[in-house]
């Protein structure tokens, strides 16, 4: 049951307003005790020509409700508050019955590309790329969740002038029996030497862009290197994105649209939208704002160019009713002319792409740099992070089984946890110490609350109880508390759907893990009374929507810690 709909409903049958204004003005109390809805009165006052606590005493005098303890007026607002039983026994019915599809709807259908991570070829995988990887894939299993089918497509970035100095690095530092034996290593280290070089010798950046010349022309060398330099890339990509627990639809990267590109150019010429200026090829954004560059004054390319020949491509194919790019902040401007172009060559669907940003991580404070060699391999920290996740499990729980897969889960899970748990624009500095610790706002702490209301149905096994979510008679405050979170999980996730924001998810797992062991502390769930397969029914509902929500975040939820 819906109560916020309940509430609708009241209010609508004493005050002269449209159902879905009384529904945007409903609020959440701050404070639980003045009740779990308030509608405020302020909005009649004009019409009705009299003082809003007035106006709420007069409403709340003539509602009544079973499914409520009580509607009264407080000040200027008409405050609900939930029948108890009522609540937790409609919850626990749900989410028992319908289990990990508890939280399902059907908020639109149709297919939505992801595009998200695109790691350049020849450089290892980063920090920097864990946001756009995680953040896409959340995104990905929650718009499935409320009914959309997602594409992810990992959008590799194997073109561009980057690849045209990494040739030339190779050509002056690299050898192929080097590249063998460490390939993407190597290759990073003659990428980053190049940069250093090129800052005493600028030289250095025209036979860059020479070669990169040569790779659109399609010279027999160029392409050969090219070829190699993606193929160990990939290798290393796929095996880091199987730590992760990530998988792809596609790895179509810019490459791809190489052929596809002159076809968008001959479409922007046919239109009278491309002009030169200062020897590019352009295309006009409006009055005070920069134009839009589509072919640069050497002739080459650049990434809208093949972003605008990707878009064409994927509405195509997909036939897609929305279009999602998990890029960092910094990219806000592309995309605004990304939509801007397509809109002016009558791509109404335009409208339905949609550039969903992240801030950066950074570490004491200091932003990491590829280019500089500045960085910090994701490799190494998933790899850290299992390690001193087994080393808390040892010390914990010294027998536990399969300690090396519960060490990745949770040392795994508390780096992608910590990501997600921010706001997604916003930038956070990273320490893997405390991002792995079994206590406070980690992911590990999600994970271990749900491996305590395992071990609770567990030890109820050996004592013969079972779950029971028929007429649940439960009433007290700690139950109503984690019932009331577990009651809300469909709202968030049509929330997080709706805003491309996993942190919704991840906060509300931290709040309801916090809620169920504030319940574990004070109530003695395995006292053997009649009301014992009443407290398991929630013990196992908890479990069902943690294990759900950290799944929705890419988070495995092992049973035993």
């Amino acid at each position: 049951m819906d109560f916020k709909n309940e509430v609708v409903e009241l209010i609508s049958s004493q005050v002269d307003l449209p159902k879905d204004k009384i529904n945007a003005l409903i609020e959440r109390p701050k404070n639980e005790k003045m009740g779990d809805y308030a509608f405020p009165a302020f909005a009649l006052a004009k019409t009705m020509h009299k003082n809003p606590a007035e106006i709420a005493k007069n409403i709340a005098a003539n509602l009544s409700s079973d499914d409520f303890a009580s509607i009264k007026a407080v000040g200027p607002y008409v405050n609900f508050a939930i029948n108890h039983q009522k609540l937790i026994s409609l919850t626990l019915a749900n989410v028992l019955s319908q289990k990990e599809h508890y939280g399902d709807q059907e908020l639109g259908h149709g297919n939505v590309p992801i595009d998200m991570s695109s790691p350049n070829i020849a450089k290892p995988m980063s920090m920097g790329h864990l946001r756009s990887t995680v953040i896409g894939n959340s995104i990905a299993m929650t718009m499935k969740k409320v009914g959309y089918s997602p594409i992810k497509i990992n959008y590799i970035g194997d073109y561009g002038t980057q690849f045209g100095k990494l040739i030339a690095a190779y050509k002056h530092w690299g050898n192929e029996e080097d590249v063998k034996k460490d390939s993407i290593m190597n290759l990073f280290h003659y990428y980053v030497k190049f940069h250093k070089e090129a800052e005493k010798d600028p030289k250095l950046d025209d036979e860059g862009r020479a070669w990169f010349k040569k790779l659109e022309n399609e010279d027999p060398e160029a392409v050969k290197l090219w070829k190699w330099f993606r193929k160990v890339s990939l290798v290393d990509f796929k095996r880091i994105y199987k730590e992760l627990g990530v998988t792809f639809d596609s790895y179509k990267g810019e490459a791809f649209f190489n052929d596809k590109m002159q076809p968008v150019i001959d479409e922007l010429k046919k239109d009278g939208l491309l002009h030169e200026s200062e020897g590019a090829q352009v295309v006009d954004m409006g009055p005070d704002k920069n134009p839009a560059i589509i072919v640069k004054s050497d002739g080459t390319s650049i990434y809208l160019t093949r972003d605008l020949a990707a878009a064409i491509y994927r509405k195509k194919k997909y036939h897609f009713v929305k279009m999602i790019y998990v890029v960092g902040n910094e990219q806000k401007q592309h995309f605004v002319e990304l939509k801007n172009v397509l809109k002016k060559m009558g791509y109404d669907w335009a409208d339905e792409i949609y550039h969903v940003p992240f801030g950066l991580i950074t570490q004491n404070g200091k932003k990491l740099s590829t280019r500089r060699g500045n960085v910090v391999f994701l490799d190494q920290v998933l790899k850290d992070a299992v390690s001193l996740a087994k080393k808390q499990i040892q010390k914990k729980n010294p027998n536990l089984p399969n300690q090396d897969q519960v060490a990745h889960d949770v040392g795994v899970g508390a780096v992608i946890f910590h990501d997600l748990k921010n706001n997604r624009t916003d930038d956070f500095d990273f320490n893997l110490e405390e991002v792995v610790r079994f206590e406070g706002n980690t992911g590990p702490y999600v994970q271990y609350t749900n491996a305590r209301a395992q071990s609770v149905l567990r030890k109820a096994k050996t004592m013969c109880k079972k779950p029971e979510s028929q007429n649940v008679k439960l009433s007290d405050d700690w139950t109503f508390a984690v019932a009331k979170d577990l009651a809300d999980f469909p709202r968030i996730i049509a929330k997080a759907s709706e805003e491309f924001e996993p942190s919704v998810i991840a906060k509300y797992a931290l709040d309801l893990a916090k809620k169920f062991n504030k319940y574990y502390a004070n109530i003695k769930i395995l006292t053997d009374d009649d009301q014992i397969g009443d407290r398991l029914a929630l013990v196992q509902a908890t479990s069902i929507v943690l294990t759900e929500a950290l799944r929705l975040l890419g988070v495995n939820a092992p049973k035993e810690m």
